[in-house]
């Protein structure tokens, strides 16, 4: 599979983030790059990021896990950060996708995973949790959702997904400063931007939005429903933790809450002046909240 492959001297120097570079093949010779952090031996919490960010997005959140014992896993989906961004729209699908996250993981051979997904990471985390339940000792929910087609997609994201695909240029720190309720700062926003030199390595990132499900035919949709037959039958531990300025997905803890059998009786949380990226405005607080519900 063509791609690119983003020079190491865009990552020197990156505000707040010291972390070690680590990488693992998947798929058709791709390499996915992931941050492990902590203890070998720690309790693993699965860090998963969404669209258009990368695991830059969790250095708040990594040191105050670290600190209490947990051994972080961030990886980097195909297509952003410093993992490979093949070349072609075509090469990015929600199965795809799938497949190279769940090969990382047994890679890795994670087990006991704590897992935390945010946006695009729920599509595919929660999709994974549906497909190997016994893998995941509890599971954190933020501004996520898992959607089937049947419901009726928002006009901000008509209009979210036509700009991705259409727009001359695609400003990736501004799209997350977008859905940041906090003022990001130039180093920051410069950031979320180091893992594109150009629009050629955005195929990825201009893809994702056209790849939810918007229409009950969906093969993806039908695969979702699938899921959620399992995920309502998840016994163990299952959280939310939304942000209240996130006009994404709001409303999606209450499904989770009502559908989910582990999210019963959880101290789920609304976090106030938390975005759509909530790491970014909350990320210390959401630390707090996570280390709480594990113990």
């Amino acid at each position: 599979m063509d791609a690119h492959r983003t020079p190491d001297d865009r990552f020197v120097g990156l505000p707040g983030f010291p972390f070690a570079p680590n990488y693992r093949e998947v798929g058709e010779g791709l390499r996915m790059h992931y941050l492990d952090e902590g203890p070998q031996e720690g309790r693993v919490v699965l860090l998963l990021h969404g669209e258009p960010s990368w695991c830059f997005l969790y250095r708040h959140m990594i040191p105050p896990l670290v600190d209490a014992g947990f051994r972080c896993i961030a990886p980097d989906l195909i297509g952003f950060g410093r993992s490979d961004k093949p070349r072609r729209r075509e090469d990015y699908t929600y199965a795809r996708h799938l497949e190279w996250l769940t090969e990382l993981v047994h890679e890795l051979e994670l087990r006991d995973v704590n897992l935390f997904c945010q946006d695009w990471g729920g599509l595919l985390g929660l999709r994974m949790v549906a497909a190997e339940p016994d893998r995941f000792a509890t599971v954190t929910a933020s501004n996520t959702f898992l959607p089937t087609g049947e419901e009726t997609p928002p006009e901000v994201f008509r209009q979210w997904k036509q700009f991705a695909e259409t727009a001359e240029e695609f400003p990736i720190g501004g799209v997350v400063q977008l859905g940041t309720y906090t003022e990001l700062s130039d180093e920051v926003v410069a950031a979320y931007d180091a893992p594109f030199p150009d629009e050629s390595y955005k195929a990825g990132a201009r893809v994702f939005p056209g790849l939810v499900p918007t229409s009950p035919d969906d093969p993806e949709g039908q695969n979702n429903r699938r899921a959620w037959r399992t995920l309502e039958q998840f016994e163990r531990p299952f959280l939310t933790l939304f942000g209240t300025k996130d006009p994404i997905t709001r409303g999606g803890d209450t499904v989770m809450q009502h559908r989910i059998q582990g999210a019963k009786g959880q101290s789920h949380a609304r976090i106030e002046g938390g975005g759509h990226f909530i790491q970014e405005d909350k990320g210390e607080e959401l630390a707090r909240y996570l280390i709480r519900f594990l113990g």
